[in-house]
């Protein structure tokens, strides 16, 4: 039985989306509509409200739906983006949730890297390893 494979490498403001065959992969790109800004400022003058800007639902539907059909997928990002995604597949997608095997933090790595990473990553988890 062919396992179809997918990764998903996100932040605030882009999401890479790899499906991942075993001699090769395609990439799509979703970008957000409005990108993240980086405000911490928690008070003082300036300070909005202390808090981040609002999560963009479209933008993670976006990501959901350019996941397609596939069996195992596989989350990475550098920052909490991809625990906004995790709670959005949970939220609308319950479909989803069971065929995420991983979610992992890894920083800004190139399409090779993301790539193999998840090979490595999706061999473990198919042998049982």
């Amino acid at each position: 039985m062919k396992i179809h494979h997918a990764a998903v490498w996100l932040d605030h403001s882009e999401a890479r989306v790899f499906h991942i065959e075993k001699k090769g992969f395609d990439e799509t790109h979703v970008q957000a509509d409005k990108p993240h800004q980086h405000l911490h400022r928690k008070s003082g003058p300036g300070a909005v409200s202390g808090k981040r800007a609002h999560v963009d639902p479209d933008y993670y539907e976006d990501i959901c739906k350019s996941l397609g059909a596939a069996d195992e997928i596989l989350i990475l990002g550098p920052s909490t983006a991809k625990l906004e995604l995790i709670k959005h597949v949970h939220k609308k997608h319950p479909d989803l949730t069971d065929r995420v095997v991983g979610v992992e933090t890894v920083d800004h790595p190139s399409a090779g890297q993301i790539v193999a990473y998840a090979r490595k990553y999706f061999d473990k988890v198919d042998n049982g390893s």
